[in-house]
């Protein structure tokens, strides 16, 4: 028991101060994002819209984290990380506030938009501050730490966030997600300070590679999207079917959430620890987890055992554990060929251009098509997306080659 204690403790070893501070801002920040896994029940029951205006709704959702996570690598390269996700973070802060009061179909569209837009701007900023941050050989854990703290903060928003709705509704939810965001941008202030931190890996490029031009990431980021149009799922249409399948209230829905949170905080470093001591790549990681969150839809359509949501849940969480560590240090280890902020961008430009189109064409699916189908397409999807990632695997060994 020792050993496996030891072995845990020693799988966070080597970081730095500063990504530990950048991931304590992080978990403050993704604690109080509790809003956006309620956002699709929150429209159809508490606004009474139809799955076809929340579809389009979510399609602003992705439209604005697609423009925002653009914007925000352009003025990362152009001002430095620390001041975009400062502003960012106190912007959004004021927007989460705002939302509530907006009812109109398309005010909140606008809404949302412009919240998104702002909110996302931090997300190529986060990267680029955590390469800097970070030794070349702790980079994949790094990027888990990051992630451990947003799924620690995942896996108590959701739970409390359930909690708040049938205490105090959601008007108290959009407050609480402004107040938390807001106290992120006042800690990343007061600790990550740009005269108080260490640079550990400077990146100079005198001629840096445009990433729309590397044919190779494009194949990578073009997988991403179709990995982010299986995965996203879970914050639009599988609420829902908790719900209409299976009679799941919402605080049964946050709980189950929160399971994902809970397991990948406990195992998600061990697991990337013996994962990077393994003969495997990066992008061989990634095919395994694309390929667990694609089945963890898939087998929905074999029972109708409420046990299958665990199951389920659980293959989402082992293929999550897997494929985003990876991918995200696959994209920052090729950012160092150009502009860092351009490539990260792009990174998170894949995942936005999937909320643009998987809720939209998901919501719309399960009400013309059922969820049986829905899942069967989002099958397909991932299948895609896994043939697309061993083509690049394939081209990559080549060019090493040469």
């Amino acid at each position: 028991m020792r050993s496996v204690y030891n072995s845990y403790i020693n799988s966070f070893k080597g970081l730095s101060k500063e990504v530990w501070w950048l991931s304590l801002i992080t978990l403050i920040n993704r604690a109080g994002t509790m809003v956006i896994p309620f956002l699709s029940l929150y429209l159809t029951q508490d606004l009474g819209f139809t799955l076809e205006n929340v579809g389009i709704i979510m399609s602003c959702f992705g439209l604005g984290s697609l423009i925002g996570s653009w914007l925000g690598g352009k003025l990362t390269d152009l001002f430095g990380a620390y001041q975009v996700m400062l502003v960012s973070l106190i912007l959004t802060g004021i927007l989460f506030i705002t939302l509530q009061y907006l009812v109109s179909f398309w005010s909140i569209c606008g809404g949302i938009f412009v919240l998104m837009i702002i909110a996302d701007a931090f997300r190529p900023a986060t990267f680029v501050a955590l390469s800097a941050y970070s030794k070349p050989e702790n980079k994949t854990r790094s990027v888990t730490l990051i992630r451990l703290a947003i799924n620690l903060g995942f896996s108590a928003g959701p739970a409390l966030g359930g909690l708040i709705i049938g205490t105090l509704g959601y008007s108290g939810l959009f407050w609480v997600d402004g107040l938390t965001c807001m106290a992120a941008g006042i800690l990343l202030l007061v600790l990550l300070n740009p005269k108080k931190v260490k640079v550990l890996d400077s990146v100079e490029n005198k001629m840096p590679l445009s990433a729309y031009k590397d044919v190779p990431y494009l194949v990578f980021i073009i997988s991403m999207v179709l990995f982010g149009f299986v995965f996203v799922q879970y914050f639009s249409t599988i609420p829902i079917y908790y719900n209409d399948e299976h009679a799941l209230n919402e605080t049964q829905i946050g709980l189950l959430l929160a399971m994902n949170g809970f397991i990948i905080f406990v195992f998600e470093m061990p697991l990337i620890k013996f994962l990077e001591t393994r003969s495997l790549s990066k992008i061989s990681n990634m095919i395994i987890g694309l390929m667990l969150v694609t089945l963890s839809l898939l087998i929905l359509n074999f029972t109708t055992w409420i046990g299958v949501l665990v199951i389920g849940m659980l293959l989402m969480t082992l293929g999550e554990m897997v494929a985003f560590p990876f991918s995200n240090a696959f994209a920052m280890d090729r950012a160092k060929r150009g502009r860092q902020g351009e490539y990260m961008a792009l990174y998170s430009i894949a995942f936005s251009i999937s909320h643009i189109f998987a809720h939209n064409s998901g919501m719309i699916s399960i009400a013309r098509l059922g969820y049986q189908t829905t899942w069967y397409l989002a099958t397909f999807v991932g299948l895609i997306g896994i043939l697309l990632l061993l083509l690049l695997k394939k081209v990559l060994l080549r060019n090493s080659r040469k």
